[in-house]
């Protein structure tokens, strides 16, 4: 659907986006899977065809090969956003399952046993397999192999932030699933604004889970109901496009953005206060030892 350009300097700007300075598009991410993994469903498909060329071991193989292909297939697609994930974090585990790699093995396994359902034998297939998974490695890379920024960090607290987190993520989510049954592009540019808002707050906590306690409010009881809310007006203007109800779920969106800003900025001063605490502490027992300054 065609839809009218407004902006900061458009000349008839939409809704906020004349004094928001952030603009439309700030926090939007760029999807990690890309042409090239989705280019690895081509084989499985090309392994399934060629699989009924031959007799019945050799229909098994090449039918196992494209199954093996094709979950192979599917596996780099998690793994990439796994490790966009893992990458867009300062504080973050590596990858529990590493599925880059697996991907890659299942990718030279289906690929030998496609080769020897057509020619039977161990070297042409292993070759192949083996070729194959060199290939798909330097192509995709690996997983992430060990944490980040995580060196004198209590990993139970971590743990909890691990798990807020992805309920906070959860519930943003599915504010964008519900809001695209409504079909609004102006609501649904202001969501992802209050969004970037949210993540922001979510990295100051996942940087610093000392803040959890201070910080679960928002990412728990108000996303959740800023969820529920957004799921209410989907269902409500998808119906009849209700103005009012438009009106009043742009301005909840604007109370929710102002106190998420609000308390990401207490956070920040938090913790520059303890720094300064730290650095005094810190002078006076260097004063006390009588060490000095040159």
């Amino acid at each position: 659907m065609a839809q009218r350009y407004g902006g900061k300097y458009s000349p008839q700007p939409q809704g906020d986006d004349a004094h928001d300075p952030r603009g439309t598009f700030d926090g939007a991410r760029i999807d990690p899977v890309g042409a090239r993994a989705n280019l690895m469903f081509l084989p499985p498909i090309a392994a399934l065809v060629f699989a009924f060329g031959g007799g019945a071991v050799s229909l098994a193989a090449g039918l196992a090969g494209a199954g093996s292909l094709a979950l192979g297939a599917w596996l780099i697609r998690g793994g990439l956003e796994a490790e966009a994930a893992y990458a867009d974090r300062k504080v973050a585990r590596r990858p529990a399952l590493p599925r880059k790699m697996l991907a890659a093995v299942l990718a030279g396994f289906g690929i030998t046993l496609s080769a020897w359902s057509h020619e039977p034998g161990l070297v042409a297939p292993v070759i192949f397999g083996s070729a194959t998974l060199v290939l798909h490695i330097l192509a995709f890379g690996l997983d992430p192999m060990k944490n980040k920024g995580m060196d004198g960090v209590d990993s139970f607290q971590q743990d909890r932030v691990a798990r807020v987190v992805d309920e906070a993520e959860a519930y943003l989510k599915a504010m964008s699933d519900a809001l695209k049954r409504a079909g609004d592009r102006q609501v649904e540019a202001r969501m992802q604004r209050f969004q970037a808002s949210a993540r922001t707050l979510i990295r100051t906590v996942e940087e610093d889970p000392r803040d959890l306690t201070a910080a679960r409010k928002y990412l728990g009881v108000y996303l959740m109901g800023a969820r529920d809310a957004t799921v209410k007006f989907a269902d409500i203007y998808a119906r009849n496009r209700d103005a009012q109800a438009r009106a009043d779920y742009l301005e909840l969106l604007d109370d929710l953005e102002r106190n998420f800003d609000s308390r990401t900025k207490k956070l920040l001063l938090d913790d520059r206060s303890d720094l300064n605490i730290e650095i005094e502490v810190l002078r006076d027992r260097l004063k006390r030892e009588g060490v000095r300054p040159e």
